[in-house]
């Protein structure tokens, strides 16, 4: 085996390429309803918030942090955006805005509380979860306007209807949307300042604070990119969801950092790649809607995903002792 395949191979972004084409040849051999391109649309629709969620928490995950709080606070600013709308008559655009500027908010708060005053991520990004999910559970559940009445273009932003009638063809356009997206981040990861910065701080933190770096001002903004994409992933999910409803969130966040895991990243911090996010986010889509399709429950997803976390993270481990001892 060439030297250049031996990289290829060892490269987590190729075996987990490898894992979803073999999900979609088992769902395509033995499910008929998963081959309709209605099955691909709905499928691509509840990948978008996930996805989002993902690259997002992705930056506090390689500083070897973490946030709890994107799932319920993902659905805590939709619910806000809903409110805003259905009883303030709020325009659409503007509680789209609401939900970004929400999401960037509780991102300061965990940089500040994690970057600034030393929380440890878990505690501080945990009481910002049962925050978020507190303020939730005060607003009634809000549908937001549906196709046919005023603002009702929110629920075809990730669509384009081309014809009208049974006829109709919708193009999955979010999915564009959300490659632009993971090449841009990927560019802001490992190309800028920003990028070399947070890595290093997952790398080694210590090392980075006594070569005259900011740390903690970079420590914050990781976090507040993360409450920017869980800012957009409400605007995702209120578009997908027909009724949002209160006190809910909780557990969401799992799919999220399962499939960053899933995509690469070190478990310890200090290495990771969105592209292989949005690979690794796949893999847990695939998982979660699929499964059905084949007559599996709900609940089989959950123990597959649990196998393949711990498969994941094992292979970063083997590759951690292999590059420690070609040292």
């Amino acid at each position: 085996m060439t030297k250049k395949k031996s990289k290829l191979l060892g490269d987590q972004r190729f075996i987990v390429l490898l894992v979803i084409i073999a999900l979609i040849t088992v769902y395509v051999i033995f499910s008929k309803e998963f081959r309709k391109y209605s099955s691909i649309l709905s499928m691509l629709d509840f990948s978008y918030y996930d996805i989002l969620m993902a690259i997002g928490v992705t930056f506090p995950l390689i500083t070897a942090g973490v946030d709890l709080s994107i799932g319920t606070g993902m659905v805590c600013y939709a619910l806000i955006g809903g409110t805003l709308v259905r009883n303030y008559n709020c325009p659409v655009a503007v509680a789209m805005l609401v939900c970004i500027l929400l999401g960037c908010a509780i991102g300061l708060l965990n940089g500040v509380l994690i970057g600034i005053m030393g929380l440890p991520p878990f505690l501080a990004t945990l009481c910002t979860c049962m925050i978020t999910r507190g303020i939730g559970s005060r607003c009634s559940a809000t549908p937001w306007p549906t196709l046919k009445q005023p603002g009702g273009w929110f629920h075809s932003i990730f669509k384009l209807t081309f014809g009208s009638g049974r006829g109709a063809f919708k193009f999955p356009i979010g999915i564009i949307l959300m490659v632009i997206l993971v090449l841009v981040m990927e560019f802001v990861l490992n190309h800028t300042k920003f990028g070399r910065y947070t890595i290093a701080i997952g790398s080694n933190k210590e090392a980075t604070i006594l070569s005259g770096i900011n740390v903690k001002f970079y420590h914050v903004m990781d976090y507040v990119i993360c409450g920017l994409f869980a800012g957009l992933a409400a605007i995702a999910y209120a578009a997908v969801t027909p009724t949002v409803q209160p006190g809910t969130g909780a557990g969401l966040e799992l799919d999220a950092i399962g499939g960053v895991f899933v995509g690469g990243v070190a478990a310890t911090g200090g290495y990771g790649s969105i592209i292989g996010t949005f690979a690794g986010v796949f893999v847990i889509v695939l998982l979660k809607t699929g499964l059905p399709y084949i007559g599996l429950q709900a609940n089989w997803q959950q123990i597959i995903t649990g196998f393949v976390l711990i498969g994941a993270v094992l292979i970063d481990i083997i590759k951690r002792k292999r590059a420690v001892a070609k040292q």
